[in-house]
């Protein structure tokens, strides 16, 4: 049985659309393991033998395999019938097969020529009811620019552990139309995504995550439900949007960045070459109303905000 299939280029990439795989079968000669036709450790390594792939930590391929840890993903992100909802790195489509009986479509975004090639035939042979939900680009997600079709409301995805927080920023700051997000990342990435000001995991992932929306731990997942295992847990991180503190998004990355570059002082030291001086920091900061003897790890997104929203002094 012949399948063939196609794979959208990022627009703006260049590139044209064109046959991106040709197969003489539909993968995976295996019965499904999942009357949902979710894909399990047999059908993931038969995938694999396919594309004689050897999955390489360069771009953080550890392919989730457990059809009940997709259930629980898809459930704990709540999507609605009419999400259109964003993956990124969708791998061998095992979460991918898990979100579109959830959603009315499923953007995906895929850095791997071959994993983005074989994908829709995955969906072809497994889930042929849905297969006209998928849409795969592939893109690289930090240097992609717009997608195509109907924007995202929903971003839940796999996340590769190496690029996970600059993914999910880039995200969040270029489809404002995303108003919720699950992600699974390495565990204490999702600590420090969702911890809050005075913690001591609480940094700049915590403040640029938070300008953005409110965050919080949604779960852990164990080592074992991945191909390869990694040598360390996972955990979910569910963020709902909600609208920016008052001012401007770089001035307060800047700030913050400049706070926790020296977390262990003071912000009046920590901050004198952002501000130009000790004292014009000093200034700044009882302008803002923070006292200038408080670390960075004290300050809410609201509080980097109003400290970069004030005026510099005349030299």
């Amino acid at each position: 049985m012949r399948s063939s299939c196609t794979t959208a280029p990022a627009p703006g990439s260049g590139r044209t659309a064109g046959p991106a795989c040709s197969t003489d079968r539909i993968p995976l000669s295996t019965t499904p393991e999942q009357a949902d036709g979710l894909l399990g450790p047999a059908a993931i390594r038969e995938l694999a033998q396919q594309l004689d792939l050897r999955p390489t930590k360069t771009l953080g391929q550890n392919f989730l395999h457990d059809a009940n840890t997709i259930r629980r993903i898809v459930r704990t992100a709540e999507l609605r019938p009419e999400d259109i909802v964003l993956e990124i790195g969708p791998g061998l489509g095992s979460l991918t097969l898990g979100l579109l009986p959830a959603a009315a479509r499923v953007i995906a975004v895929e850095i791997d020529p071959r994993l983005a090639a074989l994908l829709p035939t995955t969906v072809a042979a497994r889930r042929p009811d849905l297969a006209d939900r998928l849409t795969v680009v592939e893109a690289d997600a930090l240097r992609i620019t717009e997608l195509p079709g109907p924007p995202p409301t929903a971003l839940v995805a796999n996340l590769p552990y190496n690029i996970a927080v600059p993914v999910l920023l880039n995200m969040l700051e270029l489809l404002p139309t995303l108003d919720r997000a699950l992600v699974l990342v390495q565990a204490e990435v999702a600590e420090r995504l969702a911890a809050g000001p005075g913690s001591g995991v609480y940094g700049i992932p915590s403040v640029k995550a938070a300008w953005y929306g409110d965050v919080r731990r949604a779960g852990n997942v164990g080592r074992r439900v991945f191909w390869p295992e990694p040598n360390v847990d996972s955990g979910l991180v569910a963020l709902v949007r909600r609208p920016p503190p008052p001012g401007d998004r770089q001035a307060t990355f800047a700030v913050a960045d400049a706070a926790f570059a020296m977390r262990r002082k003071s912000l009046r030291a920590a901050l004198a070459r952002w501000a130009g001086s000790p004292a014009e920091a000093e200034r700044r900061l009882r302008t803002a109303g923070i006292d200038p003897s408080t670390r960075g790890e004290q300050l809410s997104v609201e509080d980097f905000a109003r400290l970069a929203a004030t005026a510099p002094g005349t030299p």
